[in-house]
Parts: structure tokens; C-alpha cells; sequence
């Protein structure tokens, strides 16, 4: 029985992909080892083969548990993930980001396990220095290549595209732009659109990003792939999918103002393809209210 251990495991995209694993292998057993910074019990999955332990990545190669068991796979999440809070908590950020994940890295070699690792697109370019957030996860993507060529480290890297869907923040400071659309459409609000709102992102489905995410770690070695939609839309393009009411709001530091994949490494080599479309998903949300 294959053994994978999934840091962040109660939070958003980890979740969806612990729920894809599961309906996807009947031989494994799952660990989600979270600090529920921003995961939340609410996400977690009941199942026999999923044990879910509380800790922080700083101090995961002092968790007794952990420590007895050989992983397989380990699927990094648990880092701080957002742009613009991460100049009001780049303390938070740098620690749980550089410091954890180095500790996740020692603790991939030691297992000899292979490493998946949650990149962002906003490392891509010169959005790299941009925000603590960008430059954290772009130090990281080269520590982990680096770690490779030294040490033997086994990886694959995924690159994230403004991923929306279930069990996504919708409040605090470590919401993303659909959840927050859907909370204040909920409360009758005018959606808020960061000036000048034609800055355009790749949306891309939680559902599709865990299976591109299961297809990197079970059929390659060694290697980055890129996970979009294929498909961008600017802010204002989006709220106006709500069919609400919005205004504009003040512009914020670190702020992209594209992004776009049309991931052909992922569709080449893993068979990636997109089975979700944002205009669909919020078409339907809209239905259901």
C-alpha cells in the first residue's frame, strides 16, 4: 500500500485532490499534516485511509508520527498563498514559505520520497519579485531543481492558475477573487474590482488542477508542468458574469496584470485535460442561489 503524506491537507486545492486520490487508488493511505492557518476540520474527508495530524512544516521532521513512516509521495501545500497579504504578513510569509518548506525538502530526502511541489504562475517573468509571496516561491522552485542536481532530491513541480471551486476561501485575508465575487453576491453587495480591472488571469478549476496534479506525480520525474485553463478573462469580465452590480477599488501593491497557460507540456506528456469552464461554474452558482 502506497503511503502519501499531503502537508496542508485540510485546506482547498489539498482537499479536492485527497477526495480525487481516493476515488482514484484504493491502495494508499493518506496524512494531511496542517496547521489549519488557513485549512479548516470542515474539509476534511472521512475515510478509513485518511489520518489527519496537526502540526506545523517548520517542525515536521521532529513529528514523532511522521518520522517511523517511509512516504512514497509527498504533496507540498501547506504555504502561505497569497499576493497581497503577504505584505502586511511577510513574516508569516518568509517562515512558512522558506523556512517550512525547507524543512519539507530535508524531509523528502530522508524519506527518499518524491516531492510535489504547488508552484505559482506569479513566478513566471518578472511577476518573481513583485511580492514576498512571488519571490518566496520562486526561491523555492530553484532550491528544489538545485536540491536535485546536489542531493538526488525526486520532484515534480505544478504551476498554479488562480484556482477557484469547492471548499475555496470566500472571507479574511486569504480569499481569492471568484470566493470573495461569491460572498458578496450571496450578501447582495457590489462585487469589489481592484482598479484598473482589466488585468486578465487564467481560471482554472480546483478539480482540474488536482488531476493534473495526480497525473505529474504518478507519470513523471524530474520536471515542471504548467496547469491553466487555457482560457483568461479580465476582473471586470468576471463580475459582470455574476450579473451584479460592482465598483471599483483602489489599486494593490504586487498586483499581475496577465496570466495565461495553455499548458501543452501537461497535455503532451500527461494527458491534462480541462473538463471545467468558469463561465459555466458561475452560471451555475448563480442558479443555485
Amino acid at each position: 500500500m502506497k503511503k502519501i503524506l499531503i502537508t496542508g491537507g485540510a485546506g482547498f486545492i489539498a482537499s479536492n485532490l485527497i477526495k480525487l486520490i481516493l476515488d482514484n487508488n484504493s491502495k494508499v493511505f493518506i496524512y494531511s499534516y496542517d496547521n489549519y492557518y488557513s485549512g479548516s476540520r470542515k474539509n476534511h474527508i472521512k475515510s478509513t485511509k485518511v489520518k489527519y495530524i496537526k502540526g506545523d512544516t517548520q517542525k515536521i521532521n521532529k513529528n514523532r508520527l511522521l518520522k517511523k513512516i517511509n512516504f512514497d509521495h509527498v504533496f507540498h501545500f501547506a504555504e502561505f498563498s497569497r499576493i497581497v497579504p503577504s505584505f502586511d504578513n511577510y513574516d508569516t510569509c518568509i517562515k512558512t514559505n522558506t523556512y517550512g518548506t525547507f524543512e519539507v525538502i530535508k524531509f523528502c530526502l530522508e524519506k527518499k520520497a518524491k516531492l510535489i511541489y504547488s508552484a505559482s504562475s506569479s513566478t513566471i517573468g518578472n511577476n518573481k519579485f513583485l511580492s514576498p509571496y512571488s519571490w518566496s516561491k520562486y526561491a523555492n522552485n530553484e532550491l528544489i531543481k538545485n536540491f536535485s542536481k546536489w542531493f538526488g532530491l525526486k520532484y515534480v513541480i505544478v504551476y498554479f492558475y488562480n484556482v477557484y471551486g469547492p471548499n475555496q476561501i470566500t472571507k479574511g485575508h486569504m480569499s481569492a477573487v471568484i470566493g470573495i465575487f461569491e460572498k458578496q453576491y450571496l450578501l447582495g453587495k457590489p462585487l469589489t474590482v481592484v482598479k484598473p480591472g482589466t488585468q486578465k488571469r487564467d481560471f482554472t478549476h480546483v478539480e482540474d488542477i488536482a488531476n493534473g496534479t495526480y497525473l505529474a506525480a504518478t507519470k513523471s520525474l524530474n520536471s515542471e508542468f504548467h496547469l491553466g485553463s487555457g482560457k483568461n478573462y479580465s476582473i471586470i469580465e468576471v463580475a459582470k458574469m455574476f450579473k451584479s452590480k460592482y465598483k471599483l477599488v483602489s489599486e494593490r501593491p504586487g498586483e499581475r496584470f496577465y496570466s495565461l497557460s495553455k499548458s501543452n507540456k501537461a497535455k503532451k506528456h500527461l494527458n491534462y485535460k480541462i473538463k471545467n469552464d468558469l463561465k459555466s461554474y458561475i452560471s451555475n452558482f448563480i442558479n443555485k442561489k
